[in-house]
């Protein structure tokens, strides 16, 4: 198995030089391992998720440390986050940067435990799956929706429909316990399954609730720990102050594409042709590429979507320079008219932003070209796209 450099790697190894602990995290099987591993070769590697090294990290701080003077890679940190208080006491006494590499696939436990003990003391880097621009491989669009982007389907070249159910199977019945007092498993998968189907959709949770069959504040939870680790994202609505009411709940979607198309009992490419909800996870691939976009550079979430009252949307609005760049997404392979009537709509409320760009079409066909001044690009061309609207 040929090791992918990931885009990120550089600035791990930037930052490490400059804090001196960094903190990956990002759902399991997103490469974090393979990434700390190859980066930091010459630090010594434990991981915690092995019993007799989590016991004597929980048992005997001190000693654990002790065995580790220098720093090393401590992976899976999550299992034992108290651990967190004493590591800052040795980057504290040691006074240097680039000790430990910090991995873990909870960030709610994760956040909670580095913020408590290592605020100002690490970089925090989120590493997802694979991202378009990794993978040298050029497959279809719809099998690209079918398989998604976790290393290990790309790696061993694995029949993605079993791979992804194995992954849901393993996150429902081991993470999940580690992570709440679920008891009912099979209404929390019902809800994950429900979650699937409102992809891009904006988030009831009311409704979400009535359809699983729980109440209200269970949903709410669930949905919380769906975020936590790494399963579902939650897009933000754009505030601004235009007199105009505007949506308040944000969008949903998943983190891989292929997950969600799992979820909602899609097994072959022609399968995903079909589907009714093939533009809701095209629109999940180009929001997730876009994060993965800025993740990968080690750079915070910017992005956004615009909805108001009215029903008039924008898919994706990415900050540059504290303006939004508006960004539509149709999965069509044929130019539509449509498609750039939302531009004209957002430019009229937001007449004073500075970029002389009028927005981006992410569409499911190849052309990459200026249309009535939006730039029209294929999912392909998607990160470079991006890299010159942040110019």
């Amino acid at each position: 198995m040929n090791y992918i450099t990931r885009i990120v790697e550089a600035k791990c190894l930037e930052l490490f030089l400059k804090y001196p602990v960094i903190t990956v995290t990002g759902p399991r099987q997103s490469g974090k391992t393979s990434l700390v591993r190859h980066a930091f070769p010459n630090l010594p590697y434990v991981n915690l998720e092995n019993r007799e090294e989590r016991l004597y990290a929980q048992e005997d701080p001190q000693g654990f440390l002790q065995r580790i003077p220098d720093g090393a890679v401590l992976d899976e940190i999550q299992n034992v986050p108290e651990l967190t208080s004493w590591i800052q006491v040795v980057v504290d006494d040691r006074g240097k940067n680039g000790l430990f590499v910090l991995t873990g696939s909870r960030q709610f436990e994760v956040m909670e435990a580095v913020n408590q003990s290592l605020a100002g003391r690490t970089a925090m880097i989120r590493l997802l799956p694979f991202a378009l621009e990794e993978l040298s491989s050029k497959i279809g669009l719809d099998q690209l929706l079918l398989r998604g982007f976790y290393p290990r389907i790309w790696d061993q070249q694995l029949n993605p429909v079993q791979a992804l159910s194995d992954y849901i199977t393993t996150y429902i019945e081991r993470d999940l316990r580690k992570i709440s007092q679920i008891h009912d498993l099979s209404l929390f998968e019902k809800l994950l399954g429900l979650c699937a189907g409102r992809i891009g959709q904006i988030l009831n949770v009311s409704s979400l609730a009535n359809d699983a069959g729980i109440s209200h504040v269970a949903a709410s939870q669930w949905i919380t720990i769906l975020e936590a680790s790494y399963i579902v994202y939650r897009l933000k609505p754009y505030y601004a102050n235009i007199g105009k009411r505007l949506v308040k709940s944000p969008k949903l979607y998943f983190y891989d594409v292929g997950l969600a198309a799992r979820l909602l009992g899609i097994e072959q490419p022609e399968h995903v042709s079909k589907h009714p909800l093939r533009g809701n996870l095209f629109e999940n691939l180009v929001v997730m590429e876009s994060l993965k976009y800025r993740y990968n550079r080690a750079m915070p979430d910017n992005l956004y979507f615009f909805r108001d009252s009215k029903g008039n949307e924008i898919d994706l609005l990415i900050l540059s320079g504290g303006f939004p760049v508006p960004v539509e997404i149709k999965s069509g392979q044929t130019l539509n008219p449509d498609y750039f009537k939302g531009f004209t709509y957002f430019n009229s409320v937001f007449p004073d932003s500075p970029h002389q760009r009028k927005g981006v079409l992410v569409y499911g066909g190849q052309r990459n070209e200026t249309h009535t001044g939006v730039q029209v690009t294929g999912i392909q061309n998607l990160p470079r796209t991006i890299e010159q609207m942040l110019k």
